[in-house]
């Protein structure tokens, strides 16, 4: 399982409108319905009112290879280039564990 934290640092005052593009866009729901995604969820940090948060989880890397090839991610970055002054990705490997 691949595991994807995301922080979109947002230009000022722009995030909340940066989210409802997102929402509107339907980006949410097409990573939600791919093949190999397990969790696609974006936050809103409460101590940081310029940045949203986005965990996104995949079974395998053929399915990141699959979203990454999607419209609603291609929408998704051309939202950025509009609303995102930076962002830090960080990329983990995970087993899958059942408590």
């Amino acid at each position: 399982m691949l595991v994807f934290n995301v922080t979109f640092k947002c230009r000022p005052g722009m995030r909340d409108t940066f989210l409802e593009q997102i929402m509107s866009a339907g980006i949410i729901d097409g990573a939600r319905g791919e093949a190999g995604n397990l969790r696609y969820d974006y936050s809103v940090p409460v101590d940081h009112a310029d940045e949203l948060f986005l965990v996104e989880k995949y079974l395998d890397a053929g399915a990141v290879a699959e979203h990454v090839r999607q419209t609603h991610t291609a929408k998704l970055v051309e939202l950025k280039e509009q609303y995102v002054s930076d962002m830090i990705l960080e990329q983990y490997e995970a087993p899958e564990a059942s408590l």
